[in-house]
């Protein structure tokens, strides 16, 4: 849901399918008016690594996820407490994508989970 509703945030139209299909949501982008497939995954941080994010990119047997399978990655980062943050990127068709928290803006799309909830009330003063 987390993903769903920063693509909303950002301007992207989601789709929900009647069908199972390699991917978990087909989403229309903004930009250039195209469906594209994205594929939702936790995004993990690694102790081990200096607190890296990374996202597993296999589906449940074990394969990479190719292009035909998804064109995006939404990995989405919990933290306990905290607003998700959600950050789309391209399939690579790879097994895992790491990133540093610090280089997240330089490899990956932040999309904010914000919402200008300010375009559905009247302004102060003004007759409904």
């Amino acid at each position: 849901m987390a993903a769903r509703l920063a693509l909303l945030g950002n301007g992207w139209t989601p789709h929900k399918s009647d069908t199972d299909e390699a991917y978990d949501i087909l989403a229309e982008d903004p930009l250039t008016g195209d469906f594209k497939r994205i594929q939702v995954k936790t995004i993990r941080l690694r102790g081990d690594r200096a607190h890296e994010m990374v996202v597993y990119a296999r589906k449940g047997n074990g394969d990479i996820y190719r292009k035909t399978d998804a064109d995006y990655f939404a990995g989405v980062l919990v933290n306990e407490g905290e607003t998700p943050r959600v950050w789309l990127f391209e399939n690579r068709e790879i097994g895992e994508y790491w990133c540093g928290l610090e280089r997240a803006a330089d490899r990956w799309v932040e999309l904010p989970i914000t919402l200008n909830r300010g375009i559905y009330e009247p302004p102060i003063g003004a007759v409904s």
